[in-house]
C-alpha cells in the first residue's frame, strides 16, 4: 500500500513538473525552429547588399609603393612599443609596416611566436611544442585561411599567432574544442560547424516542436478527464 501511494506521489510530481517546465520547452523548440528557418544571412541583410568590386587604397610611395595598388585596408596598432601598420591586400596577405619609417616588418618566426605567447598568456608554464601551419593547411580549431604558427602549451591549449600579422589570432583551450564539438552536434552540421540552416535541422525542430505540443495536450487532456472520474 506505502508503494502504491508514493508511486501515485511521483506521478502528481511528474505531472506538476511536466505543466511547470513544459511552458519553456515549447518556448526553447519553437524559437530555435524560428531561428533556424532562415539562414543567418539572410536573417543579417546581407542577401540585401549590393556588392561592388574591393578599391584598391593608395598610400605614400613609403608604404610599400610597389604593391599600394593592390592594398585591400590598413589598421595601425602598438606592437613592442612601436605604432605598427598591418595592411591587408586584395589577394589576403597580411604584412606589417613600421608606421614612422614605412620600413617592412619580417614575419614572426618560432622564437617570436614563443615570445609573444609567453608575454601575453596567462599561466604559460611549459610549451610543448610550436608548429607552422600554410594558410590552406590549418588545424580544424583555427579554421581561419591564415598562415599562424600553433603554439601548444602541456595544458592542451593552442595559442595561434600570425605569422604575418605578429598578433593572437586565437586561443583555443580543451573545453574550447569540447564546446565546439557540442555546438557541430547541436545544429547537426559536424562537417563545417556553421551551418544553423539546413533542412536536417529545421525538420528535427518542427518534429520536436509538434511532440512537445503533442505532449502539452495530452496532459492537458489527462487532468481534464480526472476531475470527471472524481466529479
Amino acid at each position: 500500500m506505502t508503494t502504491r501511494v508514493s508511486m501515485q506521489r511521483l506521478a502528481r510530481w511528474h505531472v506538476w513538473l511536466g505543466w511547470l517546465v513544459g511552458l519553456p520547452i515549447v518556448l526553447w523548440i519553437a524559437t530555435g525552429l524560428f531561428m533556424v528557418a532562415k539562414p543567418i544571412e539572410e536573417v543579417r541583410g546581407e542577401h540585401l547588399r549590393i556588392e561592388s568590386p574591393p578599391e584598391a587604397l593608395i598610400l605614400p610611395d613609403s608604404y610599400l609603393a610597389n604593391e599600394e595598388a593592390q592594398l585591400k585596408e590598413m589598421r595601425v596598432i602598438m606592437q613592442d612599443g612601436r605604432a605598427v601598420s598591418i595592411l591587408t591586400f586584395l589577394d589576403g596577405r597580411t604584412s606589417r609596416v613600421d608606421l614612422k619609417t614605412g620600413a617592412k616588418i619580417s614575419p614572426m618566426t618560432a622564437a617570436d611566436a614563443r615570445n609573444l605567447v609567453e608575454r601575453e598568456i596567462v599561466g604559460v608554464e611549459e610549451i610543448k611544442r610550436v608548429t607552422f601551419f600554410e594558410a590552406n593547411e590549418v588545424p580544424f580549431d583555427f579554421r581561419r585561411p591564415k598562415p599562424v604558427w600553433q603554439v601548444a602549451l602541456a595544458d592542451g591549449t593552442h595559442v595561434y599567432v600570425g605569422r604575418d600579422s605578429g598578433e593572437i589570432e586565437a586561443v583555443r583551450t580543451r573545453w574550447w574544442r569540447w564546446f565546439d564539438l557540442a555546438w557541430g552536434l547541436h545544429i547537426m552540421d559536424l562537417e563545417t560547424r556553421e551551418n544553423t540552416s539546413h533542412p536536417i535541422l529545421i525538420g528535427f525542430a518542427a518534429l520536436s516542436l509538434i511532440g512537445t505540443l503533442l505532449g502539452c495536450i495530452l496532459m492537458f487532456r489527462r487532468r481534464i478527464a480526472r476531475k470527471r472520474t472524481r466529479g
